[in-house]
């Protein structure tokens, strides 16, 4: 659950002032005067003054123990964003390393997208471009959002949506990638809750209902376990550990099981003082109870990529269920708790060089520069980050014993291009555990992989594009394509271009100006024509995107012809017969004589606001004024005022669509046809689903008179047991 208290600025100094002198808390309490000062002005969604928000990231990031500048970036992270003050103030009055570091977490403010999506990916990039750079940069970024996710309840529920979901796809698997579990659970329990309330609270309450009997439970294992490590003189802490709200969602989702059939919702943890303890511990865990065939886990041997160490075992115990046990020692649980920053170069008395030192353990880092250098754009970027960094992770072995890591279903040209470009380049095969595979063979953990290789090989085919998991080996194999054949893909991409302008019905002479070719080329960030026709060739971008902006202003001019303008629409209204009016209940103001309908993809009643859309050659569309299709700015130039009559007998039925939320059980839907039947409503359609995780959605089209009426049947059925909530559909 999400921490609910609000520290003060004081209980910020307080905490610094435990690891950090007095001339560095110095150092934070003007930064904090200053980010004060900047955003006196403004307010959170909540109502609460700004500063409340940077100081509770400085907190977050206090809490963790990161060094001076990382903490006064946060109480600083948004005043370049959100105030009049900018990076070169931010470097005279504090210093470069503080501006950086702001400069990182900062959005891109002033220049525009064509979407809100293109936008979030720029911004995206920039961030982790500067996390490249240096790791502070994300450090500060995760507080941030934690401290956004533990407020969230103060924004709009598709904002809420938006959000959880950005944070479950990006910052709680980069916090894993950090090894920071403190910060990744909460942000992905939190994201449930606003993803999928029903399933995160139904969780909740199946685990309060068996808390205490868990509790005794563990308590007695944990009395058996004190006493047996104590005959034998090993000093230990011992903990049980919750299985988090998310973990247990996630395996209730990817194992398709109930949640009576997961028994592993508890962990013992295990501390000791040294490694040798732990492997005692091991022993003795194991003569006492008997371990579960194919769960151990040495992760001290071979830890993670994000510096996880401890022994995984699972035992059968006393009651004869599963329990999971985990053993590190108490330098493995700084870093399993706090990852990268349990070893922050601060607390080691060193200079601020993290990055530099921190390259072979978290040998990734690297990986985003390349990203970045290969991408043709900030979705493509994002999207091979979530690929290659965020996916789940198999380790595989050289000959040599070096462990490779790389994502679930990796293929052996992965592993090549993982080496190096020509390896990749010259494979003609591989062994995996001494015998011949073919190189589509799916790579699991704990094989040992050779590659062949040739120097007289042809290079890869364009088949192991489809082959390759990684976007690393796609992006070098199209590199080699790109040098090897560019005539060859200059000719096949100009020819693909004009099949596209063809199927588009546009005239390739009207297209294929010097200056229009130069324009897109320039767009897409090529030098010329030429290169722009070798990257649809050899598939580093699609003819179907050239092809549109080539025809961009072509377009434009074919559809501003084919435009009616709105004096000429009304005009050409008024020619249009009214047989329809008196079926529509709604006139168009200070105009008589007009076709009008009301529009299916929102079906309004009385009591909606609506408003009027003039059609081509079909009359007034009349929508809700919420409605999505005529929210754009193309409709704004066809809208026109309209009203319902006030004459209108209560007695007409419009069809309404509804759509209601619970939890799937015997009876369920009989109880919603009767509750709807007892509003006096005719039902014209029903249909039901349910999935895996006991959720059911009814979806239904009744016929109401009004708002009102449609309150009151909401209004019934809300009365259900197990209904989670009744919303209105759009088309």
């Amino acid at each position: 659950m999400a921490n609910e208290q609000i520290y003060t600025a004081e209980q910020v100094f307080d905490k610094a002032s435990n690891y950090m002198t007095e001339d560095e808390v110095g150092f934070l309490e003007n930064a904090y005067e200053f980010a004060r000062e900047a955003h006196k002005e403004q307010y959170r969604k909540s109502g609460e003054p700004y500063i409340i928000h940077p100081v509770q990231v400085a907190a977050i990031l206090a809490d963790l123990q990161m060094d001076t500048f990382t903490v006064a970036g946060g109480f600083l992270h948004d005043v370049v964003e959100d105030t009049e003050v900018t990076l070169e103030d931010i470097t005279r009055i504090f210093n470069e390393d503080v501006a950086l570091l702001v400069d990182g977490v900062t959005k891109l403010g002033k220049i525009k997208y064509k979407s809100k999506e293109e936008q979030q990916a720029e911004n995206h990039r920039k961030m982790f471009i500067a996390m490249a750079k240096d790791i502070r940069v994300i450090m500060i970024k995760l507080a941030d959002r934690l401290h956004n996710m533990r407020t969230l309840k103060h924004l709009p529920v598709e904002k809420q949506r938006r959000i959880a979901n950005e944070t479950l796809e990006i910052f709680a698997p980069l916090a894993h990638r950090l090894g920071i579990s403190t910060i990744k659970w909460e942000l992905e329990d939190t994201a449930l809750r606003y993803l999928n309330p029903q399933q995160y609270y139904r969780i909740v309450n199946l685990m309060k209902k068996k808390r205490a009997e868990r509790e005794e439970y563990l308590s007695d294992v944990i009395s058996e376990m004190k006493n047996k490590l104590a005959e034998v003189s090993i000093h230990a802490d011992i903990f049980g550990r919750p299985k988090h709200i998310y973990s247990i969602y996630r395996k209730m989702v990817l194992q398709k099981k109930q949640f009576e059939e997961i028994y592993d919702l508890l962990a013992v943890r295990v501390i000791v003082n040294s490694i040798k303890d732990c492997y005692a511990v091991l022993g003795i865990i194991h003569t006492c109870w008997k371990p579960m065939p194919g769960r151990f886990k040495d992760y001290i041997a071979m830890p993670k990529a994000n510096m996880y160490q401890s022994l995984h075992t699972t035992i059968i115990g006393p009651k004869g269920e599963p329990l999971e046990v985990q053993i590190r020692t108490v330098e493995m649980h700084r870093t399993a708790e706090y990852g990268i920053a349990a070893h922050w170069a601060y607390k080691e008395g060193k200079d601020l060089t993290s990055t530099q030192r921190m390259d072979k353990k978290l040998d990734w880092f690297r990986q985003i520069v390349e990203f970045q250098d290969v991408s043709t754009n900030a979705e493509e970027f994002m999207e091979s980050l979530k690929l290659d960094l965020f996916a789940d992770m198999v380790f595989v072995f050289t000959p040599k014993g070096d462990v490779f890591e790389l994502p679930i279903g990796s293929v052996p040209i992965d592993f090549a291009y993982r080496i190096h470009s020509e390896i990749g380049n010259q494979t003609i095969g591989a062994k995996v555990n001494g015998k011949m595979v073919t190189l589509d063979y799916v790579l699991k953990t704990g094989d040992i992989i050779e590659i062949l290789t040739s120097k007289h090989s042809y290079g890869p085919s364009q088949d192991w594009l489809k082959l390759a998991k990684t976007s690393q080996a796609r992006n070098k194999i199209r590199q080699f394509f790109k040098k090897q054949r560019r005539e060859e893909n200059i000719e096949k991409g100009k020819d693909l271009v004009e099949k596209e302008l063809k199927a588009l019905d546009f005239d390739i002479k009207d297209v294929y100006t010097p200056e229009n070719l130069q324009k897109v080329a320039e767009k897409f960030n090529f030098a010329n024509e030429e290169d722009m026709y070798a990257a649809v060739g050899y598939n580093g971008i699609t003819a179907a995107q050239i092809a549109t902006r080539l025809t961009d202003k072509l377009r434009k001019k074919r559809e501003k012809e084919q435009e009616v303008s709105l004096l000429d629409a009304v005009s050409e209204l008024r020619m249009i017969p009214t047989t329809k009016k008196k079926d529509s209940g709604v006139r168009v103001k200070g105009i008589d004589n007009m076709l009008i309908r009301l529009s299916r993809c929102c079906n309004p009643v009385p009591g909606d606001e609506i408003v009027g859309y003039i059609t081509k050659g079909r009359g007034v569309s009349v929508h809700r004024a919420d409605c999505v299709n005529v929210l754009d700015e193309e409709s704004k130039e066809r809208i026109i005022p309209v009203e319902w009559e006030s004459s209108l007998s209560d007695r007409k039925e419009y069809n309404v669509d509804i759509e209601i939320s619970g939890f799937d059980r015997n009876g369920l839907l009989n109880e919603v046809l009767q509750a709807v039947s007892e509003t006096k409503t005719n039902i014209t359609a029903v249909s039901g689903r349910t999935d895996r995780n006991k959720s059911a959605a009814i979806t239904m089209s009744i016929s109401i008179y009004n708002v009102s009426h449609l309150q009151k049947v909401v209004d019934r059925i809300k009365q259900i047991p197990d209904i989670y909530s009744v919303r209105r559909l759009m088309s």
